[in-house]
Parts: structure tokens; sequence; C-alpha cells
């Protein structure tokens, strides 16, 4: 059964740092690329980001490049998101995903970015 288990959001203030994680499990994560979609208060889901298999590929969107960074560690079973310079317009939940579009997802992380 495959398990997605996002942690690390938080309030932050504008300018601010966070590190989301992703715990992935019941699959064999090491030949999948992940992702990070969100969804902000009333919006759909977005996509954020992504990683292949090995790490040495990654992609982002528009709203995302320069300040975000996407990770994995295939001993762990881990994927990572560190989101710097954060905005108001981050503010939602994040999910770590098997799929761009988000259908495989888990259950997401707050992150909210208010002064």
């Amino acid at each position: 059964q495959v398990q997605l288990v996002e942690s690390g959001g938080g309030l932050v203030q504008p300018g601010g740092s966070l590190r989301l994680s992703c715990a992935a499990s019941g699959f064999t994560f090491s030949i999948y690329w992940m992702y990070w979609v969100r969804q902000a208060p009333g919006k759909g889901l977005e996509w954020v980001s992504s990683v292949n298999p090995d790490g040495g590929t990654t992609y982002y969107a528009d709203s995302a490049k320069g300040r975000f960074t996407i990770s994995r560690d295939n001993a762990k079973n881990k994927v990572y998101l560190q989101m710097n310079s954060l905005k108001a317009e981050d503010t939602g939940l994040y999910y770590c995903a098997r799929d761009r579009l988000g259908d495989l997802r888990g259950q997401g992380t707050q992150v909210t970015v208010s002064s």
C-alpha cells in the first residue's frame, strides 16, 4: 500500500524558510519520479516541483524557481522541499505525490506565510 507522509509545515513570516519532508513507503521509491504539489485556499492543486529517480534532474514551476529546491534521499525513501524567501502567496497545503497531477498524494502539510 502506497503511503506518503508529509511534515515540516508551519507558520512563517514573509521572507522566511521552511523545509518540508515526505516519507514514502509501500512502493519501490527509487524508481519513481516524485513531485510536490500544493493547494492554496479556495483553489485547485498546483504542481510545484519534480525530481527524477536519481535526484539529478529537477523541474520547478515559475512561481518556485530560484526560491525552492527539491531533493531526495533514496536510502531513506524521502523527498524534501526547501523553501526560501517565502511569500504570502505560497500559503497552502503542500503534498508530496507520485504523479504530477497529485492523484496519488499524502495528507499534506500546511504552510502559512503571514506577518
